[in-house]
């Protein structure tokens, strides 16, 4: 496990990495500091070709409830001071911000496990990743208007991507909360499962992933967010190109040989 102050990161299973937001006591509300830590965490994932998928959860009761309005530093002291509006644009950019980029540039499968309340930012970062498993007990939604502020990091993109724009601006004008089951009719969530089997299934789904060819994989999921911005024919290309990677790799013949043998691959991503 490294060591961190606000976040907690470890490979508790074969391929798998679990980063764990760690200020339970504020339901792992954000600061600056674990804005920081957190980009660090992800960039020793994204570099480190022996981990494989990426879980995100937080410690204790909570997922992450947005951004902490209560903490204090010296960032947040210097975006306040009158006159210096960009301080809070800086701020923002090199904070939560950077952090969801971070989580949806990994070319490796990323999901977060939601424990509990994932609000305003907290949903965003949810949405960062690639597939969201909630416990029964988690809560959905975006607060940030409350207090006057805006979804800021990301929200405004992610919320209409995962649910619609006309039930994205209704769940932001009015500050709504969902319970999992009904986060989940909306598009915020993949599946909802059992608080108490939340662990254990979110890790059992990792390893799957993780099971899978790593080559093969990384290049879907890159060719898969890139599609949206592409037609039809311009995606087919971008396929034919990709397959130029796999379909030579080791991993490949250690598929086919698997099949004819009738036993389970040993993929080792190259």
């Amino acid at each position: 496990m490294s060591t961190y102050d606000t976040i907690q990161y470890a490979t508790p299973e074969l391929h798998v990495a679990l980063l764990t937001l760690n200020r339970p006591d504020r339901l792992n509300a954000y600061t600056d500091e674990l804005t920081w830590e957190t980009q660090d965490a992800i960039r020793r994932f994204q570099t480190d070709d022996d981990a494989r998928v990426l879980i995100v959860t937080g410690a204790g009761r909570g997922f992450c409830s947005g951004g902490d309005i209560g903490a204090s530093s010296d960032s947040t002291a210097r975006a306040r001071v009158k006159g210096r509006q960009l301080g809070h644009a800086r701020q923002m950019i090199e904070g939560m911000q950077a952090v969801v980029l971070a989580l949806a540039r990994l070319d490796k499968p990323s999901i977060a496990m939601v424990n509990g309340p994932a609000v305003a930012g907290g949903l965003a970062l949810a949405l960062g990743c690639d597939f969201r498993i909630a416990g029964s007990e988690a809560r959905l939604g975006d607060t940030s208007g409350k207090i006057g502020l805006l979804p800021d990091e990301g929200g405004a993109w992610l919320f209409p991507q995962a649910m619609g724009l006309d039930r994205a601006l209704k769940m932001t004008l009015l500050h709504e909360v969902y319970d999992a089951e009904t986060a989940f009719r909306l598009g915020l969530v993949t599946e909802v499962v059992p608080q108490a089997a939340l662990k254990d299934h979110t890790m059992a789904f990792a390893r799957a992933l993780a099971e899978r060819a790593p080559l093969a994989v990384r290049l879907a999921k890159q060719m898969m967010r890139r599609a949206s911005d592409l037609t039809l024919e311009q995606s087919m290309i971008d396929a034919a190109l990709s397959v130029m990677i796999t379909n030579d790799s080791e991993d490949v013949q250690e598929g086919k040989a698997a099949f004819f043998d009738k036993r389970k691959p040993e993929f080792q991503g190259r």
